[in-house]
Formats: structure tokens, C-alpha cells, sequence
């Protein structure tokens, strides 16, 4: 097994941030960013990390970002580190597989949802409003029903600690301006569905999912991550039961785990059992290998 990798330290290089996962570099012209083994739940980094999840996260976002380069130009240089710049040579061996060279962006002020299923926090707010983030959803949906269409449902980009906050359309146009928040909506629905319909025939659902994108050069760019279990709910399609939560691919066991907790969902994070961290492990590691066939 790989080492555990919680955070990185490489002191020829400009730390510019630490983010729930990622450590991100300032290389001048270019970002160095660095997928740890970090694990987040409720905005809550854990104390303990998911061994290999870095490289899994790193794996999995590539395979994506490649595969939706014929809708929108991503965000990455080079996963090759032989290609990296020189001062970054001597970490190598810290970089192999879980780091990426990339453009330095412009981010939008939103994040970017997009669900086909109704569950998690949408489902919440579909039982007490009957629509989520201002869209209205047929009546009598179940726990993770599928939607007839997907749906675009923004939300702020919290500080690092808090929750971030369903938006509507209209408040992301109003942060983004209307042309470019269409232009986003549109973009991430098309996305969405080819991911859908590609993870289906590998046997997972992708309930939603969300990304990140910003502007380079004038143009619109996604960035960040792309349809990971960190950022995704991952349902394996044979044991999809609508009705209630289901089984998962993605991070929901760990949240799944800390509700039967009491625990207030706010930093310092309670310890995470051995057993628990094994089989989050072993759910993304499944995830990669059943999508890329790695």
C-alpha cells in the first residue's frame, strides 16, 4: 500500500493553499495542485486520511476531464511529471499519481450541482418546499427518485470550515452575470448526462455531482475536480432501490457513519474507526476501477 500522504511539504515550492483535499502550489505561470488523502465530511476535515484516496481522486478526475474536452477545455497542463517544472523534479516521487499541472484560472464565485436523482440535501428541501433551489419537482418524488430531467442547482463557495448554501439561478446570475451563469448551467447539464450515461454501462449511477469552473484567457474553463467520489454520489446501479438512501461508491458511508454519531457536525472531527476507513478506501478504489477499468 501506498504511504498515507495528509499533507504535503515541499519547501522549494510556493504553498498558495491548503484546501479540504488539495494542496495547491503557485508555480509562477502555472498551479501545482496536490490530491492528499484527506477526507472531508460536513465541511469537516477528518483527523485521519483514506490511504490511496489521493491517487484514486487524481485518477478519476483525468479520465473525466479527457473524456469532456469536446464541450469544454479543462484546466490541466500535464499529469506527466517529467514534464513539470524542474524545482518540482526532486518530489517526484511524492507527486507520482496524485498531482496535476495546471492552468491558473480565474474561479467563479459558485459552485456548479447538477442532480438526476433527488437525494441529500436537495431531498431535504424537496420535503419541506416541494422544489429544490427554486425549482419546482413533480409531487409525490420518493428518496432518490430519479428526475425527469437533471436539474442545475448552484450553491456559494463557502470559506473553508462553513457550509456552503443552495443558491437559485437567478442569485448565480447575479454573481456571474447572465450570459456566463447560462453558458455554466447549460455546460455542466451536458456534462452530466454523458457522464451518466457512460457510468451506467459500467454499472454505477451517478445521482449528482458538482464542478468547479473559472475563466483563463477569456474563456470559460473547468477546474478543480471532475465527477470524483469526493465531489459525486456514485450508486451501484444493480442494488438501486428508490424509496430511501442507497448503497454508495462515493464518501456517503462515511457520512452515513458519523450521523449515528453524536456529534455536532462541527470541527474537531470525532475519530474515525479502523474498519470504517478501510471500506471507504475500498469503496473509491472500486469506484476508479469499475469507470477507467484501471
Amino acid at each position: 500500500m501506498a504511504k498515507l500522504v495528509l499533507s504535503t511539504d515541499f519547501p522549494d515550492l510556493k504553498l498558495m493553499a491548503r484546501g479540504k483535499v488539495r494542496d495547491i502550489y503557485d508555480l509562477g505561470e502555472t498551479l501545482l495542485l496536490v490530491t492528499t488523502d484527506r477526507i472531508s465530511a460536513f465541511d469537516v476535515i477528518m483527523n485521519e486520511g483514506i490511504p490511496n484516496k489521493g491517487f484514486v481522486l487524481n485518477q478519476i478526475s483525468t479520465f473525466w476531464f479527457r473524456m469532456m474536452e469536446d464541450i469544454i477545455p479543462n484546466h490541466i497542463i500535464s499529469t506527466d511529471i517529467s514534464e513539470y517544472p524542474q524545482v518540482c523534479q526532486k518530489y517526484a516521487a511524492d507527486l507520482e499519481g496524485r498531482s496535476m499541472l495546471v492552468k491558473k484560472a480565474k474561479p467563479l464565485p459558485a459552485e456548479c450541482i447538477v442532480r438526476g436523482y433527488i437525494s441529500g440535501s436537495g431531498w431535504k428541501d424537496y420535503k419541506a418546499t416541494g422544489s429544490v433551489c427554486g425549482i419546482p419537482l413533480p409531487a409525490n418524488l420518493v428518496e432518490s427518485d430519479k428526475l425527469p430531467e437533471p436539474i442545475f442547482t448552484p450553491s456559494t463557495k463557502a470559506e473553508l470550515g462553513t457550509h456552503d448554501e443552495n443558491i437559485s439561478f437567478e442569485e448565480m446570475a447575479r454573481l456571474c452575470g447572465r450570459e456566463l451563469a447560462e453558458q455554466v448551467r447549460d455546460v455542466t447539464i451536458k456534462i452530466y448526462t454523458k457522464a451518466r450515461d457512460y457510468a451506467e454501462t459500467k454499472g454505477i449511477i451517478i445521482a449528482d455531482t458538482k464542478f468547479e469552473y473559472g475563466m483563463f484567457e477569456g474563456k470559460l474553463i473547468i477546474i478543480d475536480e471532475c465527477l470524483t467520489p469526493d465531489s459525486s454520489r456514485f450508486w451501484p446501479k444493480d442494488l438501486y432501490r428508490p424509496g430511501g438512501a442507497q448503497p454508495s461508491f462515493d464518501k456517503q458511508f462515511l457520512r452515513d457513519y458519523l450521523e449515528t454519531l453524536d456529534w455536532n457536525k462541527t470541527a474537531p472531527a470525532p475519530p474515525l474507526p479502523e474498519e470504517i476507513i478501510r471500506k471507504t478506501g475500498e469503496k473509491y478504489m472500486e469506484a476508479l476501477v469499475k469507470l477507467t477499468g484501471k
